[in-house]
């Protein structure tokens, strides 16, 4: 902790000083939010990075990620939950300061927003409806105009689907919720989704869902998203990134989250 402290120390001196503000003319995000005394971050819900316990409080990954971000930098945190498929918009209006919501880094998102140093890595993954799709063994047995797949709409899982599947319907939804609920009444054969989701669903609801093979695609980083130019943001928050990993913060919490079902208690 001290040596997080101290970086951060160091690295404010170096984003507020007259030489870094000469450096362009974007405000910088990490300035305002130490004289807000508020750090606000854009999510949208996803299990388990982001969601509600049964109290309504958000709990998950990611709120772990902006809640310790917040108190290493001495502000409060503001979460603002946003649909996914406005969050770039909604960062980019000055919603908030910060994306932390399990946004995977491409070419076409960096053409609007400039990313952190990687903090996590996600794939894709996806579960069956037994009745429509049980007898089906490989992704080329899915790809079929029979086939309904159901994704969330802007997500990296619903890239993935149109790639892979050229073939199948896509249904979309705005939350995962409502594309779990309908793989599991038969609705749609396969649900697509960044990991762990499909899998825990499947695990949830055995008789109605299966994992006949192996699947895992699109593997990409995760990073925070700001708006462009901001130099002074992304050099603290990079810092901050590589501190919390190399003292296994970050594998830790990954760990509870992504492979233990130690909070489903929370939510159920």
């Amino acid at each position: 902790m001290k040596r997080l402290l101290a970086f951060l120390l160091m690295a404010g001196a170096l984003c507020f000083s007259p030489l870094a503000a000469a450096a362009g003319d974007t405000d910088s995000t990490i300035e305002n939010v130490i004289k807000r005394g508020a750090l606000r971050v854009g999510f949208s819900s996803f299990v388990p990075w982001a969601m509600q316990d049964k109290e309504g409080k958000y709990i998950g990954f990611e709120i772990d990620v902006a809640t310790r971000l917040a108190e290493d930098l001495g502000v409060r945190l503001e979460l603002v939950p946003t649909n996914w498929d406005g969050i770039i918009p909604a960062l980019l209006s000055g919603k908030f300061d910060v994306i932390i919501g399990s946004m995977a880094i491409t070419p076409k998102r960096s053409l609007s927003v400039n990313f952190s140093v990687p903090y996590d890595t996600a794939y894709i993954d996806l579960t069956l409806n037994k009745e429509k799709a049980g007898h089906i063994r490989n992704l080329e047995e899915l790809n079929n105009p029979g086939s309904i797949i159901a994704v969330r709409t802007g997500t990296t899982a619903a890239q993935a689907a149109q790639i892979l599947l050229p073939k199948a319907t896509l249904r979309m939804f705005n939350d995962e919720a409502p594309a779990v609920e309908e793989v599991l009444s038969g609705r749609a054969w396969a649900f697509f989704s960044s990991a762990p989701l499909p899998a825990m669903e499947t695990l949830k609801h055995p008789d109605l869902l299966a994992q006949n093979f192996e699947f895992k695609a699109f593997s990409k980083p995760v990073a925070f998203a700001v708006r462009k130019g901001d130099l002074d943001t992304l050099n603290v928050f990079d810092g901050w990134i590589r501190v919390v990993e190399e003292e296994g913060w970050l594998q830790k919490r990954r760990d509870y989250w992504f492979k233990s079902n130690e909070w489903e208690s929370l939510i159920q």
